[in-house]
């Protein structure tokens, strides 16, 4: 029997990204409907990247194929990680060789059962890929890298309030994005991923042009 596993941070007050919800109408008042809105970043919470992002030239959202981001997915199991672990090409190797060229990777570190998403320590104590690994992955020809763990090391820094690093800092960025790798940043609950394969959906909203979307991302297991 298959089931769906949730891969998806939950939007909410975050200390590093403004989110604000409201509504227009009040059942309380009589309103015949309640009508909710909310404002935050499209790179906040679970989301993806385009090229856009970081090139003027690059590919938008709306050019990112359904299928970069839908399909058959490789689980690199990195878990348990420990904080600081640089995932570089020879531990890559070792946890990925499974992968096959075009395809959806899936990082399981289980970063979030170590420290929530929303504290400090989820960014500041992170994982984070290092170049030779980004290099590592551009080599397999993958489509889309989609990550548990703030992956740049540098992104613990702008949780930090500092500003943002070069881009040659922000090392799968540079590498992966830069040569038309899609990302997708801060899943959340890999821990129930069971095998080494999955089957892996994660969908922007269309918004035309943009460098970014929030994305919702499950998982199909048999």
């Amino acid at each position: 029997m298959s089931r769906i596993v949730d891969l998806t941070m939950p939007m909410a007050g975050h200390f590093r990204w403004p989110f604000q919800r409201g509504k227009s109408g009040d059942f309380a008042t009589g309103s015949t409907f309640e009508i909710g809105w909310f404002r935050t970043s499209v790179h906040a919470f679970t989301h993806m990247d385009s090229q856009r992002h970081i090139m003027a030239d690059g590919f938008s959202l709306d050019d990112i194929p359904l299928d970069r981001t839908v399909g058959d997915a490789a689980v690199v199991d990195l878990s348990p990680i420990a904080p600081d672990t640089p995932v570089d090409a020879a531990l890559l190797a070792e946890k990925a060789s499974h992968l096959r060229e075009g395809d959806i990777v899936v990082m399981k570190s289980g970063w979030d059962r170590v420290h929530s998403p929303f504290t400090p320590e989820f960014w500041t104590e992170a994982p984070h890929v290092t170049r030779e690994g980004a290099e590592w992955l551009l080599a397999r020809k993958v489509a889309t890298v989609a990550f548990d763990f703030p992956q740049d090391w540098v992104i613990r820094l702008l949780a930090q309030g500092e500003p943002p690093k070069p881009l040659a800092e922000n090392v799968t960025h540079d590498v992966l994005l830069r040569n038309g790798v899609v990302l997708i940043e801060y899943l959340v609950n890999t821990v129930a991923l069971r095998g080494p394969r999955t089957y892996f959906c994660a969908l922007p909203l269309k918004l035309p042009e943009s460098d970014g979307s929030p994305v919702r991302a499950i998982a199909w297991e048999d």
